[in-house]
């Protein structure tokens, strides 16, 4: 029965979604960029209510590469990469920023956290021009399944799966499958096997 009814509200968040979604696409059509994608993400991340969690779950279905239906998409949260996939059973916390990147199945993100696009987002070699003017590249950012992603940490690199992350760690390395990580940087403190 839980399931049942669990159904019926994915199935009644999307209709309300609908005229958001419409909405989004024809804007994306016409400007074709990632500030449109963020532009939607600020505006719905401040829709409060444990229904808005199914509200935005449904909005990005349809305006990510992927998103399960049941994620928990927590207020205040915000993408600002399209190329972004959440797969089922996340749960993203209230206050993070999410960049460009890969949540496998079943992870926890804490409140606060912030997975950034990878470590070059901006390059700041030369000194005779503005940083905002140098470029970067951005990168897509793996968290792995099962993981666990303590509150305030910042994720620059791939999460292997089973890992559990230290809240306000600075990941800046990749981390090996089944590893506990802490500090900043981060370094493996203990492993989970």
């Amino acid at each position: 029965m839980k399931n049942l009814f669990k159904q019926f509200l994915f199935i009644l968040a999307a209709i309300f979604a609908a005229p958001f979604t419409l909405l989004y696409l024809i804007t994306n059509l016409i400007f074709k960029s990632d500030s449109v994608f963020s532009g939607f993400s600020q505006l719905l991340s401040l829709l409060p209510t444990k229904a808005a969690c199914y509200f935005r779950a449904n909005f990005y279905r349809f305006t990510m590469n992927y998103c399960s239906q049941d994620a928990v998409i927590s207020f205040l949260v915000l993408f600002s990469q399209q190329d972004t996939e959440i797969y089922s059973g996340v749960y993203i916390g209230p206050q993070c920023n999410i960049g460009k990147c890969r949540i496998e199945q079943d992870v926890i993100i804490g409140s606060g956290v912030h997975i950034m696009s990878g470590k070059g987002q901006h390059n700041f070699s030369d000194i005779s021009k503005p940083i905002r003017d140098q470029g970067g590249v951005f990168e897509k950012i793996t968290i792995g399944r099962n993981s666990w992603i303590g509150n305030g940490a910042l994720i620059m690199a791939n999460i292997g799966k089973n890992c559990v992350v230290a809240a306000g760690a600075v990941v800046i390395n990749d981390v090996e499958d089944y590893s506990i990580v802490a500090g900043n940087p981060a370094k493996v403190i203990k492993k989970r096997v």
